[in-house]
């Protein structure tokens, strides 16, 4: 399970932000700080970190020089009543600042971006497809989805569209070890894509919208939520 810390002295601001990070609780552990000496005392070691400036005691600009020195991977997140700290914030490589006040949308946002971010820090997964055209290697990180047409694939990659000749089910069987899933009977989507989904439709990081079929939807949200534990 990934685990995020929230470390901020405003009692408000501590409840607020547990809030945001409810539509992830079976993704997450949240655990909070009300000062930057608890967090490092804590000696726990954190997959996001949302950091406030202005503390009692020791600021967030100084927790985070010493938290830098223990973890290089961390990402720091800093949320802020203050505009003028950026450069410190960068000088400890923080992964974005935010300036209160902060909404839920902006929060989320903003850690769907990170997780984003840590899987592209990932090696590359390349797999090799035999085409219409041809053999090609392709980067899984690089597949948002293939579609099953008139006995064909498609396969929709950032390069553009490339057709395969071979069955969906076998397809969907190949790729789930690569983090692909079956949502529908049509298609077979790339987890790492997956914006988000609402009712019986798939948002990709592309902008495309794939059906989830009612049969498959429960299935189809643990096994994204499985994979979205899995990723760190």
């Amino acid at each position: 399970m990934l685990k995020i810390a929230i470390c901020d002295d405003d009692r408000i601001m501590q409840l607020r932000m547990q809030e945001y990070f409810m539509d992830f609780e079976k993704l997450f552990q949240v655990d909070v700080y009300k000062s930057g000496e608890s967090l490092l005392a804590s000696g726990e070691k954190y997959d996001f970190i949302f950091l406030d400036i202005d503390m009692k005691g020791i600021s967030g600009i100084d927790t985070a020089r010493i938290l830098r020195r223990r973890d290089k991977k961390c990402k720091i997140i800093y949320v802020t009543g203050y505009d003028d700290f950026r450069e410190y914030a960068f000088s400890v490589h923080a992964f974005a600042y935010l300036v209160k006040p902060v909404d839920k949308e902006k929060i989320q946002k903003v850690l769907r971006e990170a997780l984003a971010y840590t899987e592209e820090e990932k090696p590359e997964k390349k797999i090799c497809f035999e085409t219409e055209t041809g053999l090609l290697e392709v980067d899984s990180r690089d597949i948002y989805y293939f579609e099953y047409q008139n006995r064909r694939l498609r396969m929709v990659t950032k390069a553009g569209d490339v057709w395969i000749r071979e069955s969906i089910s076998r397809m969907a069987q190949r790729m789930e070890g690569y983090g692909f899933l079956m949502p529908h009977k049509s298609f077979i989507v790339n987890l790492f894509h997956v914006r988000n989904s609402r009712g019986y439709d798939i948002y990709l990081t592309d902008g495309s919208v794939i059906p989830l079929s009612q049969k498959k939807s429960a299935d189809f949200r643990r096994k994204l939520a499985a994979y979205l534990a899995e990723q760190i």
